[in-house]
């Protein structure tokens, strides 16, 4: 090469045989990411939805794990009502926004049916593993749990997005 603008120009990946370089970076991904879940539409509510969600399983688990001596049955119902507790504000804070249209206790109450619904669901399906395998491992009490729980949460986010929002003042004419 003997023309300087060809030392400096790239060569093209067809002609180096390489594959070509991704168009975008991790951290752009993660930055379209992050901004697709701060919207306020249902898909950006269901992906915080599921996040908190997520974190609020991991709590249950670490209350669970460690009220695991008061038996299973115990543990689980005071594992469920802290972390739904938690869930639920974080839901009225994170979720839906909804801090200023709706109060701690309403929050509290609207969710509170639905969890408790997830409560007696989640006690019915532990009843059961306990009944068919005996002391089952606290991992396979946890997993069952997780999975009926997300179940449960599909029906938790349609009632608080569709069902429990607050209805807009129709302006007079």
């Amino acid at each position: 090469m003997t023309c300087p603008s060809l030392l400096r120009r790239r060569p093209e990946a067809t002609e180096t045989g390489a594959l070509p370089e991704p168009q975008h970076t991790l951290g752009e991904a993660a930055h379209a990411v992050s901004e697709r879940v701060r919207r306020d539409d249902t898909l950006g509510q269901f992906a915080r939805f599921v996040l908190v969600g997520g974190s609020s399983t991991g709590l249950y688990a670490l209350i669970f794990l460690g009220l695991e001596g008061l038996g299973y049955l115990a543990a689980h119902v005071v594992a469920t009502v802290l972390s739904s507790i938690t869930a639920n504000e974080m839901h009225r804070r994170l979720t839906f926004r909804a801090e200023e249209r709706v109060g701690w206790l309403a929050a509290q109450l609207e969710a509170g049916g639905v969890s408790l619904f997830g409560l007696v669901a989640t006690s019915v399906a532990l009843g059961w593993l306990d009944a068919t395998v005996g002391s089952a491992h606290p991992f396979l009490q946890i997993t069952l749990v997780a999975a009926v729980t997300g179940f449960i949460g599909l029906i938790r986010f349609i009632a608080l997005r569709w069902i429990f929002r607050p209805t807009e003042a129709v302006p007079s004419r």
